[in-house]
């Protein structure tokens, strides 16, 4: 019993030192939800509407959106593998997004498909690959 207090206690303790909102990075490092497509129908319209562009390690499919900012989505095909690799792949997207979305033009509408070696290729290469794709527009 008294193990299990103490697992506790410690998990309080983890749960109190992570940081709040306040202290979340501002401005081009925040990832907030209306700069995601988060419903399907969103994800459609770009698929009829838009263009596709390609490179070695992603498909993207872009779309004018008459908003200030671009909106990103994410499509990971089960072919990529488990839930797990494709969770793997989905926080990297992500994260690439959200440090590099200021270099990215505003007012488009996004969905990024990866290809399978985005799963094990290095971070800042994938990256610097997807925003020069971007760039296009």
């Amino acid at each position: 019993m008294a193990a299990k207090c103490s697992r506790r206690a410690a998990r309080r303790d983890v749960i109190a030192s992570l940081p709040n909102s306040a202290d979340r990075p501002a401005g081009g490092q925040r990832f907030p939800r209306d700069a995601r497509l988060v419903r399907r129908g969103d994800f459609d319209v770009v698929y009829r509407t838009g263009k596709r562009l390609s490179s070695s390690h992603f498909t993207a499919f872009v779309r004018t959106n008459e908003l200030p900012r671009s909106r990103f989505g994410f499509s990971i095909k089960k072919a990529l593998g488990g839930a797990v690799v494709r969770n793997r792949i989905r926080r990297r997207l992500r994260e690439m997004v959200r440090c590099r979305r200021r270099e990215i033009a505003p007012g488009w509408d996004i969905v990024i498909h990866p290809k399978s070696a985005v799963a094990t290729g290095e971070f800042a290469m994938l990256a610097e690959e997807l925003v020069r794709l971007l760039k296009k527009l």
